[in-house]
């Protein structure tokens, strides 16, 4: 029985992209690695300018410094890495849109600037009690966003958790995928079993190359079919047949 929170997102061809939601402690390990960086660049750029005697502008300089880093380290990450920091991405977690799409500047600007509401009163007090009570385990900064934190690993389960077929038999029903043998089969059931322990750009690239590579062998499939629905229906149309 799975216990993750989980969201599903359904596509216009059919297919449900389903997303494991990333948890209180997960994101709490992430955020404790992430303020120690902070705080370690912090000190040292203190460190530096004390010891250097250093004139006004600089200080002056080192104060912004100081802010970007307490308040804009996240952003270059998330937008330039895949919604991941450095804690993230240590963590198995990152950042994604409701809809499962890619992060941009202004929306993780803004997750990190309401971030200063989310530490309220104390310890992210605010922000605890914001994920536990919404369905989406969302703190305030992902409310204003539109944002989920989602996981990107599955430590043991990458073998176990699958995601279910949803195409149905009667949309398949005029599909001819005779040309297909065994190995395709196989490899394209191998990816269908693993790819919710795929982070979703490497999860679409696979899909995507595996079926361009089956495409041609499939007669009747609807031109421009999504990816996932045409590997799921050619699943399902070769368990029809027998």
């Amino acid at each position: 029985m799975a216990l993750d929170d989980r969201v599903t997102i359904a596509t216009p061809e059919g297919v449900t992209l389903e997303l494991v939601l990333a948890g209180v402690g997960s994101r709490f390990v992430a955020r404790l690695l992430d303020t120690l960086i902070q705080l370690g660049i912090i000190l040292a750029l203190a460190a530096g300018v004390a010891f250097t005697s250093a004139p006004g502008f600089v200080r002056a300089l080192s104060s912004v410094v100081i802010f970007l880093v307490l308040f804009g380290y996240d952003v270059p990450f998330e937008v330039m890495n895949g919604g991941r920091t450095v804690g993230k991405n240590a963590a198995g977690i990152r950042v994604v849109g409701v809809l499962g799409e890619p992060v941009g500047l202004l929306t993780s600007a803004i997750r990190n600037i309401v971030r200063i509401a989310d530490f309220l009163p104390f310890l992210y007090a605010a922000g605890v009690i914001c994920m536990v009570a919404t369905g989406r385990d969302q703190r305030l900064g992902d409310l204003a966003a539109g944002t989920i934190v989602v996981r990107d690993r599955f430590p043991g389960l990458a073998s176990s958790v699958s995601a279910p077929a949803t195409v149905p038999v009667d949309a398949v029903a005029a599909w001819d995928v005779s040309a297909l043998d065994s190995t395709d089969l196989s490899t394209i059931h191998q990816f269908l079993d693993r790819r919710l322990a795929l982070p979703l750009p490497v999860r679409a690239h696979f899909a995507s190359e595996l079926a361009a590579r089956v495409a041609p062998l499939v007669v009747g499939a609807p031109y421009g079919t999504h990816p996932e629905y045409l590997l799921e229906g050619v699943v399902v149309a070769k368990q029809a047949r027998g």
